[in-house]
């Protein structure tokens, strides 16, 4: 009998409650190392409020979070990015008068140990630079290096996001919606630079997306949300096939 994989991040009894509403409600969500891992839910359940707190944007009013065993309820943003967080968001949060190349360079040179200024970029023949072409190349980037990254299209700003992070050493990612907006020519090439982020840097990965069919192929379990609460937490399989998520999710009759 093989040993039970650790937990890369642990979700226990969170909840938020904000002017007396209840966002989210005793949420239990235990993620495996190196795990894919899908949240779905109807607009509202709570997903992407579930990943501020995780990233440390909000404060949850009950529970805690846990990364690797340690409690990082209260920590900092930069505190959990230091640990191994990453997160892209559903609007972008790139450097849009920078350069593609500046992007992934910049987050090159803090994860070789350098400096975070946007004034003390590295020269082109350094190791930071030479990482992120690395990277740029992964995602099929390296033809816009140059580019404004605010001049780019939604779908090459999503593939720069991923360049980012595979530039960094995040050990756990949260994606939040990566398809949104983007056109359906380019869905098959992000979902591929996904597959490699998982694969290369062997990370735990987080991703909230919309688009279930291609979801249900690239994850390995999902978590549903509906009102603030994970009502399943199984296999891509067992979840389309819960009563409960039909109900909830698919809208074929009243959830229990």
């Amino acid at each position: 009998m093989s040993a039970p994989v650790p937990s890369a991040l642990r979700i226990e009894g969170l909840g938020l409650q904000i002017g007396g509403a209840s966002i989210l409600k005793d949420v239990q969500l235990d993620v495996a190392a190196g795990s894919l891992v899908g949240v779905i839910g109807p607009n509202g359940a709570g997903k992407t409020t579930l990943f501020n707190v995780i990233s440390g944007i909000v404060r949850p009013t009950a529970g805690r979070v846990l990364m690797d065993g340690t409690d990082i309820t209260s920590a900092s943003v930069p505190a959990r990015a230091r640990a191994g967080l990453g997160r892209t968001f559903q609007t972008s949060s790139l450097f849009p008068r920078l350069s593609v190349l500046e992007n992934v360079r910049l987050a090159a040179q803090v994860s070789l140990g350098g400096s975070s200024s946007l004034f003390r970029f590295p020269r082109r023949s350094d190791a930071a630079t030479e990482l992120a072409l690395q990277k740029l190349e992964a995602v099929g980037l390296s033809h816009k290096l140059d580019t404004a990254a605010g001049d780019m299209s939604h779908g090459d700003k999503r593939k720069l996001e991923i360049a980012v992070l595979l530039a960094t050493e995040a050990s756990i990612v949260l994606l939040d919606e990566p398809m949104a907006g983007v056109a359906s020519g380019d869905v098959a090439g992000l979902v591929q630079n996904i597959r490699d982020l998982h694969a290369e840097k062997g990370c735990t990965v987080l991703m909230v997306e919309h688009h279930i069919d291609v979801l249900m192929g690239l994850v390995d379990k999902v978590a549903v949300m509906y009102f603030g609460n994970i009502i399943a937490y199984d296999t891509p399989e067992a979840v389309m096939a819960d009563p409960t998520v039909q109900s909830a999710y698919l809208g074929t009759g009243t959830a229990a």
